[in-house]
Protein backbone atom coordinates (compact mmCIF):
# COMPACT_ATOMS: atom_id res chain seq x y z
CA UNK A 1 0.00 0.00 0.00
CA UNK A 2 1.57 3.01 -0.97
CA UNK A 3 -0.32 5.53 0.96
CA UNK A 4 0.47 3.74 4.50
CA UNK A 5 1.79 7.11 5.92
CA UNK A 6 -2.22 8.66 5.66
CA UNK A 7 -3.40 7.87 9.19
CA UNK A 8 -0.06 5.66 10.00
CA UNK A 9 1.35 5.56 13.48
CA UNK A 10 5.47 6.71 13.44
CA UNK A 11 7.64 5.88 16.68
CA UNK A 12 10.19 8.35 17.32
CA UNK A 13 13.72 6.59 18.31
CA UNK A 14 16.46 9.36 19.81
CA UNK A 15 19.37 6.67 18.94
CA UNK A 16 21.36 8.22 21.70
CA UNK A 17 18.75 7.62 23.95
CA UNK A 18 17.34 3.94 23.38
CA UNK A 19 20.03 1.50 24.01
CA UNK A 20 23.45 1.39 24.35
CA UNK A 21 25.66 -2.00 22.73
CA UNK A 22 29.17 -0.82 23.17
CA UNK A 23 29.03 0.86 26.91
CA UNK A 24 30.28 4.24 26.28
CA UNK A 25 26.68 5.40 27.30
CA UNK A 26 25.14 6.66 24.16
CA UNK A 27 22.63 4.84 22.19
CA UNK A 28 23.37 3.41 18.86
CA UNK A 29 22.36 1.23 15.95
CA UNK A 30 23.13 -2.19 17.26
CA UNK A 31 20.88 -0.83 20.11
CA UNK A 32 17.78 -0.02 18.21
CA UNK A 33 18.21 -3.25 16.15
CA UNK A 34 18.52 -5.11 19.55
CA UNK A 35 15.18 -4.16 20.62
CA UNK A 36 13.29 -3.71 17.54
CA UNK A 37 11.38 -6.05 18.33
CA UNK A 38 9.87 -3.94 21.74
CA UNK A 39 8.67 -1.38 18.63
CA UNK A 40 7.22 -3.83 16.36
CA UNK A 41 5.36 -5.13 19.99
CA UNK A 42 3.50 -2.06 19.84
CA UNK A 43 1.94 -2.23 16.57
CA UNK A 44 2.85 1.03 15.15
CA UNK A 45 3.80 1.46 11.16
CA UNK A 46 6.94 3.14 10.60
CA UNK A 47 9.81 4.25 13.21
CA UNK A 48 11.33 8.08 12.51
CA UNK A 49 15.41 7.69 13.98
CA UNK A 50 16.12 11.16 14.79
CA UNK A 51 20.45 12.22 13.33
CA UNK A 52 22.11 9.66 12.60
CA UNK A 53 24.39 11.12 9.97
CA UNK A 54 28.31 12.25 10.78
CA UNK A 55 28.40 15.09 13.27
CA UNK A 56 30.57 16.74 15.69
CA UNK A 57 27.30 16.89 17.87
CA UNK A 58 27.23 20.21 19.07
CA UNK A 59 23.64 20.17 18.83
CA UNK A 60 23.58 16.16 19.17
CA UNK A 61 23.35 15.48 15.14
CA UNK A 62 21.48 18.76 13.79
CA UNK A 63 24.87 19.62 12.67
CA UNK A 64 25.54 17.66 10.07
CA UNK A 65 29.12 16.87 8.77
CA UNK A 66 28.96 14.31 6.34
CA UNK A 67 25.12 13.64 4.81
CA UNK A 68 26.60 10.08 3.95
CA UNK A 69 27.99 8.51 6.67
CA UNK A 70 26.79 7.35 9.81
CA UNK A 71 28.81 9.09 12.60
CA UNK A 72 30.70 6.29 14.26
CA UNK A 73 28.81 7.28 17.80
CA UNK A 74 26.09 5.11 16.36
CA UNK A 75 28.07 2.57 14.41
CA UNK A 76 28.13 1.88 10.13
CA UNK A 77 26.39 2.34 7.54
CA UNK A 78 26.24 -1.38 7.55
CA UNK A 79 24.60 -1.12 10.73
CA UNK A 80 22.33 0.95 9.06
CA UNK A 81 21.48 -1.49 6.24
CA UNK A 82 21.06 -4.23 8.87
CA UNK A 83 18.38 -2.21 11.13
CA UNK A 84 16.22 -1.51 7.41
CA UNK A 85 16.50 -4.99 6.82
CA UNK A 86 15.41 -6.25 10.19
CA UNK A 87 12.58 -3.50 10.44
CA UNK A 88 11.16 -4.34 7.28
CA UNK A 89 11.23 -7.94 8.30
CA UNK A 90 9.02 -7.23 10.86
CA UNK A 91 6.83 -5.03 8.87
CA UNK A 92 7.79 -1.84 9.82
CA UNK A 93 8.89 1.23 7.73
CA UNK A 94 12.03 3.15 8.45
CA UNK A 95 12.08 7.08 7.82
CA UNK A 96 14.89 9.49 8.93
CA UNK A 97 16.02 13.18 10.12
CA UNK A 98 17.23 14.91 6.73
CA UNK A 99 18.83 18.11 8.34
CA UNK A 100 19.36 20.01 5.42
CA UNK A 101 18.44 23.33 6.14
CA UNK A 102 21.99 24.05 7.76
CA UNK A 103 25.07 21.76 7.85
CA UNK A 104 27.40 21.82 10.48
CA UNK A 105 30.85 24.79 9.38
CA UNK A 106 33.09 21.62 9.61
CA UNK A 107 31.12 20.25 6.86
CA UNK A 108 33.79 20.22 3.50
CA UNK A 109 30.89 22.32 1.60
CA UNK A 110 31.61 25.04 4.02
CA UNK A 111 35.07 24.70 4.65
CA UNK A 112 35.23 25.51 1.05
CA UNK A 113 33.00 28.20 0.73
CA UNK A 114 34.51 29.60 3.57
CA UNK A 115 37.65 30.06 2.03
CA UNK A 116 37.49 32.72 -0.47
CA UNK A 117 34.62 34.54 -2.49
CA UNK A 118 35.43 32.81 -5.84
CA UNK A 119 35.70 29.03 -5.38
CA UNK A 120 32.92 26.77 -6.84
CA UNK A 121 30.77 26.71 -3.62
CA UNK A 122 31.10 30.47 -2.78
CA UNK A 123 27.59 31.13 -2.92
CA UNK A 124 26.31 27.91 -1.14
CA UNK A 125 25.93 29.53 2.00
CA UNK A 126 24.17 33.03 3.22
CA UNK A 127 26.88 35.38 3.00
CA UNK A 128 26.61 39.18 3.10
CA UNK A 129 28.80 42.10 3.55
CA UNK A 130 28.49 43.83 7.05
CA UNK A 131 26.75 47.42 7.53
CA UNK A 132 29.10 50.75 6.83
CA UNK A 133 29.39 50.38 10.94
CA UNK A 134 30.27 46.89 10.57
CA UNK A 135 27.16 45.55 12.29
CA UNK A 136 25.29 42.53 10.92
CA UNK A 137 23.05 43.34 7.50
CA UNK A 138 19.91 42.96 9.63
CA UNK A 139 18.25 42.05 12.69
CA UNK A 140 17.59 38.39 12.17
CA UNK A 141 17.95 36.41 15.43
CA UNK A 142 18.84 32.90 16.13
CA UNK A 143 16.53 30.64 17.76
CA UNK A 144 19.79 29.90 20.26
CA UNK A 145 20.25 33.88 21.51
CA UNK A 146 21.88 36.75 19.90
CA UNK A 147 22.51 38.03 16.29
CA UNK A 148 21.67 35.01 13.62
CA UNK A 149 25.00 36.82 11.69
CA UNK A 150 28.18 35.44 12.53
CA UNK A 151 31.46 37.56 11.37
CA UNK A 152 33.99 35.18 9.35
CA UNK A 153 37.29 36.66 9.41
CA UNK A 154 38.41 35.05 6.24
CA UNK A 155 35.73 36.00 3.44
CA UNK A 156 35.20 39.19 5.41
CA UNK A 157 31.54 38.82 5.38
CA UNK A 158 28.83 37.32 7.71
CA UNK A 159 27.16 34.23 7.13
CA UNK A 160 23.59 33.51 8.73
CA UNK A 161 23.15 30.59 11.20
CA UNK A 162 19.37 30.26 12.28
CA UNK A 163 20.42 28.36 15.14
CA UNK A 164 24.37 27.99 16.56
CA UNK A 165 27.24 29.29 15.10
CA UNK A 166 28.48 26.55 14.25
CA UNK A 167 25.49 25.70 11.94
CA UNK A 168 25.71 27.99 9.00
CA UNK A 169 22.39 28.02 6.44
CA UNK A 170 22.37 26.13 3.15
CA UNK A 171 21.39 28.97 0.36
CA UNK A 172 18.58 27.52 -1.40
CA UNK A 173 18.45 30.38 -3.48
CA UNK A 174 21.27 28.53 -5.33
CA UNK A 175 20.17 25.67 -7.87
CA UNK A 176 23.43 23.85 -7.55
CA UNK A 177 22.41 23.45 -4.09
CA UNK A 178 19.42 22.11 -4.10
CA UNK A 179 20.91 19.51 -6.90
CA UNK A 180 23.22 18.51 -3.99
CA UNK A 181 20.76 17.94 -1.55
CA UNK A 182 18.23 15.75 -3.84
CA UNK A 183 21.36 13.67 -4.70
CA UNK A 184 22.09 13.08 -0.46
CA UNK A 185 18.45 12.16 -0.67
CA UNK A 186 18.78 9.57 -3.17
CA UNK A 187 21.64 7.73 -1.80
CA UNK A 188 19.79 6.97 1.51
CA UNK A 189 16.13 6.30 -0.67
CA UNK A 190 18.83 3.92 -2.59
CA UNK A 191 19.46 2.13 0.56
CA UNK A 192 16.07 1.19 1.27
CA UNK A 193 15.02 3.86 3.59
CA UNK A 194 10.94 4.77 3.65
CA UNK A 195 11.43 8.28 3.99
CA UNK A 196 12.40 11.54 5.72
CA UNK A 197 10.97 13.40 8.40
CA UNK A 198 12.47 16.90 7.11
CA UNK A 199 13.88 19.01 9.63
CA UNK A 200 12.85 22.70 9.93
CA UNK A 201 10.99 22.21 6.73
CA UNK A 202 10.16 26.07 6.42
CA UNK A 203 13.80 27.54 7.22
CA UNK A 204 15.12 26.45 3.67
CA UNK A 205 14.54 29.88 2.22
CA UNK A 206 15.38 33.27 3.46
CA UNK A 207 14.74 36.26 1.88
CA UNK A 208 17.05 37.03 -1.18
CA UNK A 209 16.56 41.16 0.11
CA UNK A 210 17.68 40.56 3.52
CA UNK A 211 15.13 43.02 4.96
CA UNK A 212 14.47 42.87 8.76
CA UNK A 213 11.50 41.43 10.39
CA UNK A 214 9.55 43.49 11.99
CA UNK A 215 8.74 43.52 15.67
CA UNK A 216 6.08 40.51 17.41
CA UNK A 217 3.26 43.44 18.25
CA UNK A 218 1.42 40.58 20.65
CA UNK A 219 4.67 41.26 22.95
CA UNK A 220 3.15 44.54 23.62
CA UNK A 221 6.82 45.57 24.53
CA UNK A 222 7.37 42.61 27.25
CA UNK A 223 10.63 41.13 26.83
CA UNK A 224 10.48 37.32 26.32
CA UNK A 225 13.40 34.89 27.69
CA UNK A 226 14.76 34.31 24.88
CA UNK A 227 14.36 37.50 22.29
CA UNK A 228 14.40 35.40 19.11
CA UNK A 229 10.22 35.20 20.32
CA UNK A 230 9.97 38.82 20.27
CA UNK A 231 10.19 39.19 15.95
CA UNK A 232 7.83 38.08 13.27
CA UNK A 233 9.95 36.29 10.96
CA UNK A 234 8.31 38.05 7.83
CA UNK A 235 11.95 37.36 6.13
CA UNK A 236 14.15 35.44 7.60
CA UNK A 237 12.30 31.82 6.86
CA UNK A 238 8.61 30.65 5.46
CA UNK A 239 9.46 32.25 2.14
CA UNK A 240 7.62 31.80 -1.07
CA UNK A 241 10.12 29.92 -2.75
CA UNK A 242 10.20 26.69 -0.80
CA UNK A 243 6.98 25.63 -2.60
CA UNK A 244 8.55 25.24 -5.73
CA UNK A 245 11.69 23.49 -3.57
CA UNK A 246 9.24 20.55 -2.25
CA UNK A 247 7.67 20.24 -5.50
CA UNK A 248 10.83 18.40 -6.56
CA UNK A 249 11.34 16.44 -3.27
CA UNK A 250 7.99 15.25 -3.76
CA UNK A 251 9.32 14.76 -7.20
CA UNK A 252 12.25 12.71 -6.24
CA UNK A 253 9.95 10.35 -3.27
CA UNK A 254 7.71 9.59 -6.57
CA UNK A 255 10.79 7.50 -8.31
CA UNK A 256 9.89 5.39 -4.96
CA UNK A 257 6.71 4.33 -4.25
CA UNK A 258 5.38 3.87 -0.79
CA UNK A 259 8.17 6.52 0.80
CA UNK A 260 6.93 9.31 2.56
CA UNK A 261 7.62 12.76 4.10
CA UNK A 262 6.94 14.31 6.97
CA UNK A 263 8.07 18.15 7.61
CA UNK A 264 8.74 20.28 11.08
CA UNK A 265 7.19 23.60 10.63
CA UNK A 266 8.50 25.84 12.78
CA UNK A 267 6.26 29.34 12.89
CA UNK A 268 4.45 29.63 16.16
CA UNK A 269 2.47 32.24 13.73
CA UNK A 270 1.96 30.99 10.42
CA UNK A 271 2.68 26.75 11.19
CA UNK A 272 -1.09 25.45 11.00
CA UNK A 273 -1.38 27.79 7.68
CA UNK A 274 2.16 26.96 6.33
CA UNK A 275 1.38 22.80 7.01
CA UNK A 276 -1.91 22.80 4.82
CA UNK A 277 0.32 24.45 1.66
CA UNK A 278 2.96 22.69 1.96
CA UNK A 279 0.86 18.97 1.85
CA UNK A 280 -1.77 20.49 -0.11
CA UNK A 281 -2.42 18.47 -3.53
CA UNK A 282 -0.37 15.80 -4.64
CA UNK A 283 2.62 17.33 -5.56
CA UNK A 284 4.25 18.70 -2.01
CA UNK A 285 4.96 16.62 1.26
CA UNK A 286 3.16 14.04 2.24
CA UNK A 287 2.63 15.20 5.89
CA UNK A 288 3.52 18.06 8.24
CA UNK A 289 3.36 18.66 11.96
CA UNK A 290 3.77 21.58 13.90
CA UNK A 291 3.95 22.84 17.29
CA UNK A 292 0.28 23.40 18.14
CA UNK A 293 -0.38 20.30 20.24
CA UNK A 294 3.06 20.46 21.67
CA UNK A 295 2.66 22.96 24.15
CA UNK A 296 0.60 23.66 27.46
CA UNK A 297 -2.74 24.15 26.29
CA UNK A 298 -5.18 21.46 26.73
CA UNK A 299 -8.59 22.17 26.54
CA UNK A 300 -11.50 21.32 24.09
CA UNK A 301 -11.37 24.34 22.20
CA UNK A 302 -7.86 24.07 21.65
CA UNK A 303 -7.81 21.03 19.98
CA UNK A 304 -10.84 21.37 18.03
CA UNK A 305 -9.71 24.62 16.53
CA UNK A 306 -6.31 23.46 15.11
CA UNK A 307 -8.32 20.14 13.38
CA UNK A 308 -11.27 22.28 12.37
CA UNK A 309 -9.01 24.64 11.08
CA UNK A 310 -6.75 22.54 8.72
CA UNK A 311 -9.45 20.40 7.53
CA UNK A 312 -11.25 23.84 6.72
CA UNK A 313 -12.54 24.64 3.19
CA UNK A 314 -12.08 21.39 1.19
CA UNK A 315 -8.12 21.45 2.09
CA UNK A 316 -6.39 18.39 0.85
CA UNK A 317 -3.22 18.42 3.04
CA UNK A 318 -2.70 15.96 5.67
CA UNK A 319 -1.49 16.53 9.46
CA UNK A 320 0.84 14.09 11.47
CA UNK A 321 -0.05 15.18 14.74
CA UNK A 322 1.71 14.50 18.00
CA UNK A 323 2.27 15.20 21.82
CA UNK A 324 5.58 15.04 22.75
CA UNK A 325 8.86 14.72 20.52
CA UNK A 326 12.95 15.37 21.34
CA UNK A 327 12.26 18.94 21.49
CA UNK A 328 9.17 19.75 23.86
CA UNK A 329 8.68 18.99 27.61
CA UNK A 330 6.60 15.49 27.66
CA UNK A 331 3.08 15.70 27.48
CA UNK A 332 2.77 13.98 30.80
CA UNK A 333 4.32 16.48 32.67
CA UNK A 334 3.25 19.53 30.54
CA UNK A 335 -0.71 18.78 31.13
CA UNK A 336 -0.23 17.62 34.86
CA UNK A 337 -2.79 20.17 35.91
CA UNK A 338 -5.52 18.44 34.35
CA UNK A 339 -5.37 15.42 35.67
CA UNK A 340 -5.29 14.01 38.96
CA UNK A 341 -3.90 10.50 37.81
CA UNK A 342 -0.56 9.88 35.29
CA UNK A 343 -1.95 6.45 34.33
CA UNK A 344 -5.80 8.43 33.49
CA UNK A 345 -3.72 11.06 31.82
CA UNK A 346 -1.76 8.34 29.62
CA UNK A 347 -4.45 6.70 27.82
CA UNK A 348 -6.72 9.63 27.70
CA UNK A 349 -3.43 11.16 25.73
CA UNK A 350 -3.01 8.15 23.55
CA UNK A 351 -6.40 7.66 23.08
CA UNK A 352 -7.30 11.16 21.57
CA UNK A 353 -3.97 11.47 19.66
CA UNK A 354 -5.27 7.63 17.80
CA UNK A 355 -9.02 9.40 16.90
CA UNK A 356 -8.00 12.41 16.06
CA UNK A 357 -8.19 12.70 11.93
CA UNK A 358 -4.74 12.30 10.68
CA UNK A 359 -1.18 10.91 11.05
CA UNK A 360 -0.07 10.03 14.51
CA UNK A 361 3.33 10.65 15.91
CA UNK A 362 4.53 8.87 19.07
CA UNK A 363 7.70 9.37 20.64
CA UNK A 364 10.10 6.85 22.62
CA UNK A 365 9.06 6.18 25.80
CA UNK A 366 5.45 7.61 25.39
CA UNK A 367 4.02 4.17 25.91
CA UNK A 368 5.69 3.91 29.25
CA UNK A 369 3.91 7.21 30.28
CA UNK A 370 7.57 9.04 31.31
CA UNK A 371 7.41 12.64 32.43
CA UNK A 372 9.83 14.93 31.82
CA UNK A 373 12.99 14.35 34.22
CA UNK A 374 14.80 16.78 36.30
CA UNK A 375 18.04 17.48 34.90
CA UNK A 376 20.22 19.57 37.22
CA UNK A 377 22.30 22.60 35.43
CA UNK A 378 25.64 20.48 35.92
CA UNK A 379 23.91 17.33 33.73
CA UNK A 380 23.28 19.40 30.86
CA UNK A 381 24.41 18.77 27.36
CA UNK A 382 21.53 20.86 25.29
CA UNK A 383 23.04 24.25 24.56
CA UNK A 384 19.82 25.78 24.70
CA UNK A 385 19.44 24.97 28.27
CA UNK A 386 22.91 26.48 29.19
CA UNK A 387 22.14 29.16 27.19
CA UNK A 388 18.70 30.50 28.71
CA UNK A 389 18.92 28.37 32.23
CA UNK A 390 17.18 28.26 34.45
CA UNK A 391 13.61 29.90 32.74
CA UNK A 392 14.11 27.41 30.00
CA UNK A 393 16.04 24.33 30.71
CA UNK A 394 15.94 23.13 27.58
CA UNK A 395 15.53 19.86 25.96
CA UNK A 396 17.40 17.30 27.88
CA UNK A 397 14.76 16.37 30.38
CA UNK A 398 13.08 14.67 27.31
CA UNK A 399 16.01 13.04 25.95
CA UNK A 400 17.15 11.15 28.82
CA UNK A 401 17.46 7.43 27.97
CA UNK A 402 15.08 4.61 27.48
CA UNK A 403 14.75 2.83 30.97
CA UNK A 404 14.40 -1.15 30.01
CA UNK A 405 14.94 -3.22 32.97
CA UNK A 406 14.53 -1.84 36.39
CA UNK A 407 17.05 -3.56 38.28
CA UNK A 408 20.07 -3.37 36.36
CA UNK A 409 22.43 -0.10 36.23
CA UNK A 410 20.82 3.26 34.24
CA UNK A 411 17.87 0.80 33.96
CA UNK A 412 19.50 -1.71 31.35
CA UNK A 413 20.20 1.23 28.68
CA UNK A 414 24.12 0.92 29.37
CA UNK A 415 26.60 -0.90 30.95
CA UNK A 416 28.82 2.36 31.36
CA UNK A 417 28.12 5.83 32.29
CA UNK A 418 24.89 6.93 30.65
CA UNK A 419 25.27 10.66 28.75
CA UNK A 420 21.99 11.42 30.57
CA UNK A 421 20.95 9.87 33.30
CA UNK A 422 18.33 7.90 34.49
CA UNK A 423 15.95 9.24 37.20
CA UNK A 424 14.21 7.52 39.35
CA UNK A 425 10.83 8.78 37.89
CA UNK A 426 11.66 6.38 34.78
CA UNK A 427 13.33 3.32 36.09
CA UNK A 428 9.73 2.98 38.31
CA UNK A 429 8.45 3.37 35.28
CA UNK A 430 10.44 0.57 33.18
CA UNK A 431 9.50 -1.65 30.11
CA UNK A 432 10.03 -4.71 32.39
CA UNK A 433 7.95 -3.59 34.92
CA UNK A 434 5.00 -2.48 32.60
CA UNK A 435 5.18 -6.06 30.98
CA UNK A 436 4.37 -7.49 34.15
CA UNK A 437 1.62 -5.07 34.71
CA UNK A 438 -1.28 -6.02 32.38
CA UNK A 439 -3.27 -2.40 33.60
CA UNK A 440 0.42 -0.65 32.61
CA UNK A 441 0.35 1.86 30.11
CA UNK A 442 2.62 0.23 27.73
CA UNK A 443 -0.63 -3.12 27.17
CA UNK A 444 -3.23 -0.06 27.18
CA UNK A 445 -0.66 0.79 24.15
CA UNK A 446 -0.83 -1.65 22.45
CA UNK A 447 -3.75 -3.04 22.37
CA UNK A 448 -5.96 0.83 21.27
CA UNK A 449 -2.75 0.43 18.27
CA UNK A 450 -4.09 -2.83 17.74
CA UNK A 451 -8.16 -1.94 18.13
CA UNK A 452 -7.63 0.84 15.84
CA UNK A 453 -6.43 -1.00 13.05
CA UNK A 454 -9.98 -2.53 12.76
CA UNK A 455 -11.62 0.63 12.42
CA UNK A 456 -11.15 2.26 9.06
CA UNK A 457 -13.08 5.27 10.11
CA UNK A 458 -9.95 6.38 12.57
CA UNK A 459 -7.47 5.66 9.65
CA UNK A 460 -8.98 8.04 6.88
CA UNK A 461 -11.96 8.77 7.33
CA UNK A 462 -13.91 12.74 7.98
CA UNK A 463 -14.36 13.99 11.16
CA UNK A 464 -16.78 16.30 12.58
CA UNK A 465 -17.22 18.32 16.00
CA UNK A 466 -20.27 18.11 18.76
CA UNK A 467 -21.14 21.58 20.60
CA UNK A 468 -19.93 21.05 23.59
CA UNK A 469 -19.00 23.20 26.45
CA UNK A 470 -15.40 23.06 28.01
CA UNK A 471 -13.99 20.37 29.12
CA UNK A 472 -15.86 17.92 27.23
CA UNK A 473 -14.80 17.14 23.77
CA UNK A 474 -16.82 15.34 21.24
CA UNK A 475 -16.81 14.19 17.59
CA UNK A 476 -17.91 11.42 14.88
CA UNK A 477 -15.49 9.63 12.65
CA UNK A 478 -17.05 8.82 9.37
CA UNK A 479 -16.15 6.17 6.32
CA UNK A 480 -19.93 5.47 5.68
CA UNK A 481 -18.84 2.15 7.23
CA UNK A 482 -18.09 2.02 11.15
CA UNK A 483 -18.55 5.30 12.52
CA UNK A 484 -17.32 6.08 15.89
CA UNK A 485 -18.47 8.42 18.58
CA UNK A 486 -15.44 9.77 20.57
CA UNK A 487 -16.07 12.05 23.79
CA UNK A 488 -12.97 12.88 26.60
CA UNK A 489 -13.71 14.54 29.66
CA UNK A 490 -10.14 17.26 29.54
CA UNK A 491 -10.41 17.17 33.09
CA UNK A 492 -9.59 15.86 36.41
CA UNK A 493 -13.51 16.00 37.75
CA UNK A 494 -16.03 14.15 36.77
CA UNK A 495 -18.54 15.18 34.50
CA UNK A 496 -21.97 13.78 32.71
CA UNK A 497 -22.54 13.67 29.06
CA UNK A 498 -26.35 12.78 27.08
CA UNK A 499 -25.37 10.92 23.77
CA UNK A 500 -27.98 9.89 21.41
CA UNK A 501 -27.80 7.78 17.92
CA UNK A 502 -24.79 5.35 19.31
CA UNK A 503 -25.13 1.85 20.09
CA UNK A 504 -25.26 1.81 23.66
CA UNK A 505 -22.07 -0.31 24.35
CA UNK A 506 -18.91 1.10 25.08
CA UNK A 507 -15.57 0.31 22.79
CA UNK A 508 -12.94 -2.08 24.78
CA UNK A 509 -10.38 0.86 25.17
CA UNK A 510 -12.64 3.20 26.76
CA UNK A 511 -11.82 4.25 30.22
CA UNK A 512 -13.28 5.73 33.38
CA UNK A 513 -16.15 5.58 31.55
CA UNK A 514 -20.03 4.33 32.30
CA UNK A 515 -23.07 4.16 30.61
CA UNK A 516 -26.54 4.13 32.05
CA UNK A 517 -28.71 4.29 28.93
CA UNK A 518 -28.12 7.39 27.28
CA UNK A 519 -25.92 9.01 30.04
CA UNK A 520 -22.10 8.60 29.91
CA UNK A 521 -20.65 9.22 33.20
CA UNK A 522 -16.76 10.11 32.72
CA UNK A 523 -14.41 10.12 35.13
CA UNK A 524 -11.54 12.16 35.70
CA UNK A 525 -9.70 12.06 31.98
CA UNK A 526 -12.25 9.62 30.87
CA UNK A 527 -12.91 8.73 27.53
CA UNK A 528 -15.69 7.03 25.73
CA UNK A 529 -15.67 5.53 22.02
CA UNK A 530 -18.91 4.41 20.90
CA UNK A 531 -20.44 2.90 17.51
CA UNK A 532 -22.49 4.90 15.53
CA UNK A 533 -24.26 2.99 12.73
CA UNK A 534 -26.20 5.10 11.46
CA UNK A 535 -23.44 8.12 11.27
CA UNK A 536 -26.02 10.62 13.09
CA UNK A 537 -24.94 10.32 16.77
CA UNK A 538 -25.18 13.11 19.00
CA UNK A 539 -23.41 14.30 21.82
CA UNK A 540 -24.78 17.32 24.59
CA UNK A 541 -22.96 18.32 27.49
CA UNK A 542 -23.52 22.33 29.18
CA UNK A 543 -21.28 22.93 31.80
Amino acid sequence: MTEWWRGGVIYQVYPRSFQDSNGDGVGDLAGIIDRLDHIASLGVDCIWLSPLTQSPQADMGYDVSDYVQVDPLFGTLQDFDLLIEKAHALGLKVIMDQVVSHTSSLHPWFLESAFSRDNAKADWYVWADANPDGTPPNNWLSVFGGSAWEWHTARKQYYLHNFLTSQPDLNFHNPAVQDAVIEVMRFWLDRGLDGFRLDTVNYYFHDAKLRSNPPLPELNGKPATNPYDMQSHKFSKSQPENMDWLRKVRALLNDYPGTTTVGEVGDDERGLELMKQYTSGSDLLHMCYSFDFLGPKFSAAHFRSKVEAFFADGATGWPCWSFSNHDVIRHMTRWTPFSVSSADLSRQAIALMLTLKGSAGLYQGEELGLPEADILFEELTDPRGKRFWPEDKGRDGCRTPMPWQHNLAHAGFTHGKPWLPVKHAAVALSVDLQEADPNSSLHYYRQILAWRKNHPALKTGDIAFFDCDEPVLAYMRTDGNKDLVCVFNLSAEARTVTVGGVELVLEPVSHNAELSGTTLTLGPNGFAILPAPAGEGSVRYQG
